[in-house]
Parts: structure tokens; sequence; C-alpha cells
């Protein structure tokens, strides 16, 4: 690795207005160069950019959305180049952006979660999570052959793989793990040229969460998660990557008004 590797981080933090004080100490303790939050839930001027501010996060690229729903953001310690995102929300959701920043193309996702019903004639909801899915595998198919060095992050709302969640058998018909959406996951993923670096680094066999509900009255002893929450690299950025510095920071899914998410990071050489 190089002396000053590039670190991204990537977490849906269920409102960064009420979990700043949470994101300041993650930033002071995991020292990024990137994080990527998602499910903001305020309005771009909302944002409580001082809190980025003053732990060394002075660049700031925001999409929110009013209602206290969805809103995605970037927050880097370098400066930001915005780039045009990938049309893939059919609703105009605040739910993607693109950036460049060190050299690399980053694209921050924030996935809809599909409602309860997997059935998209029942469930517009569900039709909607599908329809972005397809969006994700034209578009980024397009982009496929691009040399850039490409990564893409975030909540995915999708667990691809059996050991992605605590039972594959049980959770086959739940909205996250169906047939239907992993399938769709995987051939975006593939038809992007991305690399799972959780998957790459963790063979199949690997049980590997980074959502556990807030029913449980013990997230940890239950431990009844799901990967929803991914970092992928394309060709150009998985020559570039530490897959020994994959971390899900579980420690985040506790302490002080958690999010049911817990970050994730990778780290990458600079090109």
């Amino acid at each position: 690795m190089a002396l000053h590797p590039f670190k991204i981080s990537t977490w849906n933090i269920n409102s960064v207005r009420l979990r700043a004080p949470n994101v300041q100490q993650f930033l002071k303790a995991e020292a990024p160069d990137v994080l990527c939050l998602q499910e903001i839930k305020c309005q771009t001027g909302e944002f409580p950019a001082k809190a980025f501010n003053e732990v060394g996060y002075t660049h700031h690229q925001v999409l929110g959305q009013g209602g206290g729903h969805h809103g995605v953001a970037i927050v880097s310690r370098h400066p930001i180049e915005t780039l045009e995102p990938q049309p893939l929300c059919r609703e105009g959701h605040a739910r993607v952006q693109a950036a460049r920043i060190e050299g690399f193309e980053i694209h921050n996702i924030y996935l809809p979660a599909g409602g309860d019903v997997p059935d998209p004639d029942e469930n517009d909801k569900f039709a909607h999570k599908l329809d972005f899915l397809a969006s994700m595998a034209r578009d980024y198919s397009a982009l496929a052959s691009d040399a850039s060095p490409r990564i893409l992050v975030g909540d995915l709302n999708v667990a691809p793989h059996e050991n992605d969640v605590w039972s594959h058998k049980q959770l086959l018909k739940i909205v996250s793990h169906t047939p239907a959406e992993t399938e769709a996951l995987e051939k975006a993923r593939e038809a992007g040229g991305f690399f799972d670096i959780a998957r790459e680094l963790h063979d199949d066999g690997q049980k590997l969460y980074t959502w556990w509900s807030y029913r449980a009255k013990d997230w940890a002893a239950s431990n009844r998660g799901r990967r929803l929450d991914h970092i992928w690299a394309n060709d150009a950025a998985m020559g570039l990557a530490d897959l020994d510095s994959y971390s899900i920071h579980l420690a985040w899914r506790g302490g002080w008004k958690p999010s049911d998410h817990a970050p994730v990071s990778s780290s990458f050489q600079r090109p």
C-alpha cells in the first residue's frame, strides 16, 4: 500500500442531524478521506455542515429532500468535483450522487427499500426498487468501458449472498433477499464491471452483516443481521485496492442513539 492510502467509508446514518455527534466521533476515530452518507433525512440547506467542518471535513456535496425522507451526502478532506449522477430513480428522490475525489470517481447510492410485499404488481415500492436496479445495470454497463477508477458505495438495500443474511431459507421471501432482488443486484454489479470488495476478501461461506433491526431487544445477542451496505470497485480501482483494509465497524451499531446500520470502510492506493 502507498504511505497515504485513500480510505472511503459509507454509512446509512438514519438522520444526520440527530446523529451528528456519532459521525464526528467516527470521523475522529477512523479518519477516512471520504465518508458517503445515506438517509440523511434533511433538506440540503439543513445539513449540519459545521459539525463536519469542526473535524476537518470541509468539503461537502449534499443532496437533501424535504419531508424527512431519503437524502445522500459526501463529505471529504479533499476537494470534490461534482459529476452528473446516473438517472436511476424514476421517482426523482434524492438517492444518487457522483463525484471525483483524489482521482477516484465515486458513486453514492441509497437504493429504495422496497416496502414489505415482494410483488411488483401489488406493491409499487417494490416495482420502483426493481426498476432502480434495472437502471443500474443499464447505466453502469454504459460506463464499464471507461477505465477511470470507479468506486460505488452505499445502502443498496439488498443482501445478495446466502451468508449475507442470518437465515437464507427464512428470508427468501422477505424483501432485501428475494431472488428477484439478489439476481437484479448481481446483474447490475456485473454489467458495471464491479467487484464486491467484501466478497473478494471473505469467501461466500462467511457470514457478513451491516444492518440489524431496531426491533431486536439485543441486536448483538440475536445477531439477525443482513449485509445491505456495500463497497464495489471496477477493475481499475480493484488494482489499487487493499482488500485487507475492508472493515465493518460493528461498534458504531451500538452506543448513543445508533443508526441501525454499521459503517463500512475500505482503502485504496491513490491512482
